[in-house]
């Protein structure tokens, strides 16, 4: 794929039934593929909404004893202190944002297009959208948490996602990224963009996955803000 840089597959894409005129771009958790979640997203889609599911690359990761896996940055540790992969990061920031312009190229303003994750992909989700100069329709940030967060200015972001929607859900019993992460991020969110706009969801006895209220909460989202234009 030109100018997308990732040493990975084509992206699982759920095309539109018929002629798209909006996408979600939604990035998978460390060691999957996008290929589950092209399958979750696919039981809630709407007919003029393309969802695309990239492939991280495959690279070592430290957290796993440097086990090679797809992941879309080093993941050092998992504590809110724990050092991070800040070139990494940044790098596939970029490559989510040449993803974006992929689909600007195919007729698709970036406004009309939600960007989403699970986990690591929520977590990159979360650092592209306030980052970007590409306006987005929104964020969904499943059971994660915002990377790099003390290179964020205190206050609100002067950027053009400054009024983005944020959906941010986690699980109460999430023994990976615990729930309190979550509470930090949507507290930081808060700050920086108008908190009007992040709406956090918790769900009882959930741990590091997803469930079907949630999924119908990320429907709605999308839904209400990715609306049918004709």
């Amino acid at each position: 794929m030109c100018g997308n840089n990732m040493s990975a597959p084509l992206p699982a894409i759920v095309p539109a039934a018929r002629k798209a005129t909006a996408a979600v771009i939604f990035l998978h958790g460390l060691g999957d593929t996008g290929h589950g979640w092209s399958e979750a997203l696919a039981g809630i889609k709407s007919p003029h909404v393309k969802y695309i599911c990239p492939h991280a690359p495959v690279m070592p990761v430290s957290l796993n004893m440097n086990m090679a896996m797809p992941s879309w940055f080093d993941i050092i540790g998992l504590s809110p202190d724990s050092q991070e992969d800040e070139v990494g990061i940044k790098q596939a920031a970029e490559n989510v944002k040449a993803l974006i312009d992929q689909e600007v190229k195919n007729g698709i303003p970036s406004n009309r297009i939600i960007l989403g994750g699970f986990s690591q992909g929520g977590a990159l989700s979360l650092y592209t959208a306030l980052t970007t100069q590409q306006k987005l329709a929104g964020v969904v940030a499943l059971s994660c948490w915002l990377p790099l967060r003390a290179s964020f200015p205190q206050g609100p972001i002067s950027g053009v996602n400054k009024e983005i929607a944020v959906l941010q859900c986690h699980g109460d019993c999430d023994p990976l990224v615990p729930l309190m992460f979550g509470s930090l991020t949507v507290e930081k969110l808060k700050s920086m963009i108008n908190p009007a706009n992040v709406t956090f969801r918790t769900y009882s006895g959930m741990m590091h996955s997803s469930c079907i209220e949630e999924m119908m909460d990320v429907k709605q989202f999308i839904d209400k803000h990715l609306p049918p234009i004709d």
